[in-house]
């Protein structure tokens, strides 16, 4: 489980994020949805400890984040930021396999390999896997971010905004991946997406937020209607029944 509690972040004398106060349970996908500057990239970098919070305390299993010694914290959950800025002579596997340091060191067992391929082989990187990053396209080099996230082998996942840089195709086939990894892995995963109907179509839970603040959370039953997006999102939304369930239709104001 994670349990935020009383969290703030502050930016100079104007700007907050916070308080939040959530515990989110179990396995799936947990979908971060709202507008631009509401907040979720600020609290998923503090649940991955890649930010202080100013006031309250993250838990994971029990475990606070931002006091645990980092090598155990990295064995519980993995992070991935938007911006990644790795040198881009590195193969897609040389990528992947920082994924076990925390368990390796630096010196790779066979058991670190075999884990290494397996992410590989999830995120279908096989064919790649001795390209340079540079010899990617933008797309395939989001794959071998979160192929290298995989490979941490930790029961949490946290992802901010995966689908950047990729087309509709890929789009659907990373969140069928990540859909993957839930069910048969068993792994959390705790995404930032911009768009609320791969949200809708993925998530087992869907926290909104809004002006640093949640404003609402629960199943997708729950937060995808009328009502619920027009508020988060301050535009007209009308949810429709699709193929595959409940689809948010925006339409333009005059």
């Amino acid at each position: 489980m994670i349990r935020l509690t009383n969290l703030v972040k502050r930016y100079g004398a104007d700007v907050q994020i916070g308080p939040v106060s959530l515990d989110l349970h179990g396995s799936g996908i947990i979908g971060l949805v709202g507008p631009n500057g509401a907040g979720k990239s600020t609290i998923l970098t503090m649940m991955g400890r890649l930010q202080a919070p100013d006031q309250g305390t993250v838990e994971i299993d029990g475990q606070d984040v931002h006091s645990t010694p980092s090598k155990q914290i990295a064995k519980t959950v993995s992070i991935l930021r938007q911006e990644n800025h790795f040198v881009t002579r590195l193969t897609v596997r040389q990528l992947v396999s920082f994924g076990r340091y925390p368990y390796s060191g630096g010196r790779l067992t066979p058991h670190d390999e075999d884990k290494i391929s397996e992410a590989i082989d999830f995120l279908d990187l096989t064919q790649l896997e001795q390209r340079f990053l540079d010899q990617l396209s933008g797309g395939q080099r989001q794959r071998a971010y979160v192929a290298m996230v995989l490979a941490q082998d930790t029961d949490y996942l946290l992802l901010d905004e995966p689908l950047n840089n990729l087309d509709a195709q890929h789009s659907v086939q990373m969140m069928q991946q990540l859909r993957k990894a839930a069910d048969e892995l068993g792994r959390t995963v705790v995404i930032v997406l911009h768009d609320i109907n791969f949200a809708a179509a993925y998530s087992d839970y869907i926290v909104a937020m809004e002006d640093g603040r949640v404003a609402v959370h629960g199943t997708p039953e729950d937060i995808i209607r009328d009502d619920v997006l027009t508020s988060v999102f301050k535009t007209p939304v009308h949810v429709v029944d699709g193929p595959g369930g409940k689809f948010a239709v925006y339409h333009r104001v005059e």
